[in-house]
């Protein structure tokens, strides 16, 4: 096993299809030239414009899973994909952050997939609170932004008032004022990434190759403003491989 290469892992759905989900991470990790580890929250029976059916993981089953690869590995960062509660994410983190307090997590809010089935809802805002403290970023678009506030209806808002607790990357694909500038809320400052093209193509999964691919570039000892920008880079090539909702993985 090669030395050179930091080990990451991602902690999310298995999708058939393999534009979303684990299978698309480990695809993104491997073009970035990381060691990738996967755990299943959950199983899907879909295509990429059909969703069918989901069965989750026991958490017990994803927890002993996550206890194992960190006793026998050094994992620098970890991605979070779909969850069925936050119970259920509240648990992962608080056991990676047990097991190694350094490693960076990643939680892509993956709340509806793209083919509209709901995930996850969001009803409990301390719990929510309690684990944004205890993560490195969070990645949502500006749909899935509205539903992790229980009153705020402005975006931006809502992106400030999480970034006092974790970093955010307010993803610009749904907004419909500026389609695809991203905005990174550290807290202390917000950064406009702005894409170099924005004919591209509707992937299947993009917000998962994205949040993998600056899981990767944070494992390989980027700093958040650029993990993101270099991500920003690799989506959109992604985006452009080809007309189809399942894109090409290449750098």
């Amino acid at each position: 096993m090669p030395k050179n290469r930091p080990f990451v892992l991602t902690i999310a759905g298995f999708d058939p299809s393999g534009g979303a989900g684990i299978l698309a991470d480990a695809k993104t990790f491997e073009q970035h030239r990381v060691y990738g580890f996967a755990i299943n929250t959950g199983n899907t029976i879909q295509t990429e414009n059909e969703f069918f059916e989901m069965q989750w993981t026991d958490l017990t089953f994803v927890l002993k899973s996550v206890e194992k690869l960190f006793h026998h590995y050094s994992i620098k960062a970890v991605k979070i994909g779909i969850i069925p509660s936050l119970d259920y994410l509240k648990e992962i983190v608080l056991l990676v952050k047990k097991l190694s307090p350094q490693t960076k997590i990643i939680w892509d809010t993956v709340l509806k997939s793209s083919t509209e089935f709901d995930f996850i809802n969001i009803k409990n805002q301390t719990i929510l609170i309690e684990i944004l403290k205890e993560i490195n970023l969070i990645t949502p678009n500006y749909n899935e932004i509205l539903q992790l506030s229980s009153r705020e209806k402005n975006p931006v808002l809502i992106a400030l008032q999480l970034s006092k607790y974790c970093p955010t990357l307010l993803k610009g694909g749904h907004n419909p004022f500026a389609v695809g500038i991203d905005y990174l809320y550290t807290g202390n400052e917000i950064f406009r990434l702005a894409p170099n093209d924005t004919l591209t193509s509707e992937k299947h999964g993009s917000g998962c190759v994205l949040s993998s691919s600056i899981t990767a570039n944070i494992a390989l000892e980027q700093d958040l403003k650029t993990a993101c920008c270099n991500a920003k880079k690799y989506i959109e090539t992604y985006l452009q491989s080809n007309q189809t909702k399942l894109g090409y993985h290449y750098v």
